[in-house]
């Protein structure tokens, strides 16, 4: 099969909520596997995090992004410090779980099992209520 077939198949099974989800989870994997390293492989994963909170962020100023003002206003605020705090984790100045936990409150509240319903900002700003469970090898 194709890259292109499977992209196409892909789209059209899985809608924006499911692809940011594994999207996420990916990621937060990718950080997972290198917190207690230091070096190209960890660089790596925070620049491949920023860039994906960078698009985020870019989405939710987009002019057809739906998502409520107050809302969009707490998630770009989230990646502002997600882009600051990742310059000082790539200069080795702090730990990169701070950001594992930030992720790990998206992709609870993006998990597919559960049901869609508007996100609450105290979840998103509340890394320490999501499990540590939340991104598993079983999770993507």
């Amino acid at each position: 099969m194709s890259i292109a077939a499977y992209q196409n198949a892909q789209q059209a099974t899985e809608d924006p909520r499911q692809t940011e989800y594994r999207l996420f989870v990916l990621v937060t994997r990718n950080l997972l596997e290198t917190k207690d390293q230091r070096g190209a492989k960890q660089i790596g994963a925070l620049n491949w995090n920023r860039r994906v909170w960078s698009s985020l962020k870019f989405d939710l100023v987009a002019p057809g992004n739906r998502f409520p003002d107050a809302l969009k206003g707490k998630l770009i605020s989230i990646a502002l410090w997600v882009e600051k705090y990742t310059s000082r984790a790539m200069r080795g100045e702090v730990d990169i779980q701070p950001l594992i936990d930030v992720n790990r409150s998206i992709i609870e509240g993006l998990n597919p099992a559960q049901p869609a319903e508007p996100a609450k900002p105290a979840a998103v700003a509340s890394p320490a209520a999501v499990s540590p469970a939340a991104v598993s090898p079983a999770a993507a």
